[in-house]
């Protein structure tokens, strides 16, 4: 039996009727679906070399692909109102499959134990902040400043540790502070599924880019909350 996002879209659209649980168990399928993605992919490109052939003949690639996977990611944050849910779809799994490309690369480097301890890790750390995220009283929206305040740090660091190589010694604390960030960001993400839901319930479509887009965020968080945890547990390959 095939997929067609365009039937989704349709079947979608005329269900007016989702239960609170029932709109958050499709986004959390539609964060597994494109999981399911990034990891098929990133084992293809393992197993039949394709990361070293396009690593080899085209040396700047990941750059290509991690630029590609931003303008995709900005272009659902800006123009999620105006696009179709069939649009949003398509763009949640491509994304997903260029990232798989750029994950590749980390199956070449890690052993294979590591990857997997950490992959069941990181399942175990974000089921526990999503399930807390879902159903705790407290607003979590105070942690906003906290969390973004800490993303910044994350990708200032990143940044400079590329040009001043001294910055790596710090490697493991910001590893650290990048766990911390991202089980804060699984929390925070699961609450606004609860937000979404009630804000744009009364329009189907629009509740349904907002899955979507909600997906997008869980994706995220899931798979820096892997690579923090796989370089703070990891082993690497000799």
């Amino acid at each position: 039996m095939s997929f067609d996002p365009y039937e989704f879209d349709r079947n979608y659209a005329s269900h007016q009727a989702d239960t609170l649980g029932q709109y958050t168990a499709k986004t959390f399928l539609w964060m597994v679906l494109g999981l399911l993605v990034t990891f098929g992919v990133a084992v293809g490109c393992w197993i039949t070399n394709a990361t070293l052939y396009a690593a080899y003949y085209f040396p700047y690639c990941h750059i290509v692909v991690l630029i590609a996977t931003l303008v995709i990611s900005f272009t659902m944050v800006r123009r999620l109102e105006k696009m179709a849910v069939g649009t949003a779809i398509g763009l949640f799994v491509l994304f997903s499959a260029l990232f798989g490309f750029t994950l590749s690369f980390y199956l070449l480097i890690y052993r294979l134990a590591s990857l997997t301890l950490c992959f069941l890790l990181t399942a175990v750390y974000f089921g526990a902040l999503a399930a807390y995220g879902f159903f705790t009283k407290r607003d979590l929206s105070s942690l906003r400043t906290i969390l973004v305040s800490g993303l910044l740090f994350l990708i200032i660091f990143g940044l400079l540790s590329m040009f001043i190589p001294g910055f790596q010694m710090f490697d493991r604390v910001v590893c650290l502070i990048g766990i911390a960030v991202f089980l804060g960001y699984t929390a925070y993400d699961t609450q606004k599924i609860r937000a979404f839901y009630h804000y744009y319930s009364a329009s189907p479509d629009m509740l349904a880019k907002a899955s979507i887009f909600s997906a997008l965020q869980l994706y995220l968080d899931f798979i820096n909350l892997f690579l923090y945890l796989l370089r703070f547990l990891g082993s690497k390959k000799n």
